[in-house]
């Protein structure tokens, strides 16, 4: 039931990711949107998540943050989706899905902040250098159709929506490769009725 599974969000915030991948399992859920600075910060939130930050999930007595784990989490909670590879077949699921989480997210921060890592000192930052991220990337999404394979996954949502973000925002270099896997796996009905969920709670510019 729904009650049972609470998604907490902000609609410009990451939990885009997370509703995408609430859609893609087809589990009923109820929401709470949350307010930077105000609700978020709050002692009620702090509770479910200390760093006051969203998106997070409570499903029964679970509670859940952090995207790519909270991705992996409803995979595996509602199995009739067919959202993760057999346990046997997980090596690509989770290495690029938490490669999206580590080192892609750490060089895009970092590049969007302007901080030059010299390249003696590429060793300490765990993904070396923007240049050695996008090419790893580039390899696996040209070596098969989704991310870890033939078969869209949920490792596919949180990969899709880093690289999504990227090419629209300018922090990921627009090459062919990205443009394409971005489109295939974006081309989703639940990606769209996620879109159309969290635009319709985005505040509206202007008058």
């Amino acid at each position: 039931m729904a009650q049972d599974l609470m998604f907490y969000t902000n609609p410009m915030s990451r939990g885009r990711i997370v509703r995408w991948m609430l859609e893609e399992t087809g589990a009923d859920y109820a929401e709470t949107v949350l307010d930077y600075g105000t609700t978020m910060k709050g002692a009620d939130y702090l509770a479910i998540n200390p760093m006051g930050k969203v998106p997070a999930i409570r499903h029964g007595d679970q509670l859940v943050t952090e995207c790519a784990a909270i991705c992996a989490y409803l995979a595996d909670a509602f199995p009739g989706a067919g959202l993760a590879p057999a346990p046997d077949r997980r090596g690509a699921y989770y290495r690029w899905m938490f490669f999206a989480a580590g080192p892609l997210e750490a060089a895009v921060t970092n590049q969007a902040l302007q901080v030059q890592v010299p390249a003696d000192k590429q060793g300490f930052v765990g993904y070396g250098s923007m240049a050695a991220v996008l090419d790893a990337l580039s390899g696996a999404v040209k070596a098969s159709p989704y991310i870890a394979g033939d078969r869209f996954s949920a490792a596919d949502v949180y990969v899709g929506a880093q690289v999504g973000w990227g090419l629209q925002f300018g922090t990921i270099e627009k090459r062919p490769e990205f443009a394409d896997y971005a489109h295939r796996v974006m081309d989703r009905d639940a990606w769209r009725r996620a879109t159309e969920k969290d635009d319709a709670l985005t505040p509206k510019q202007g008058g």
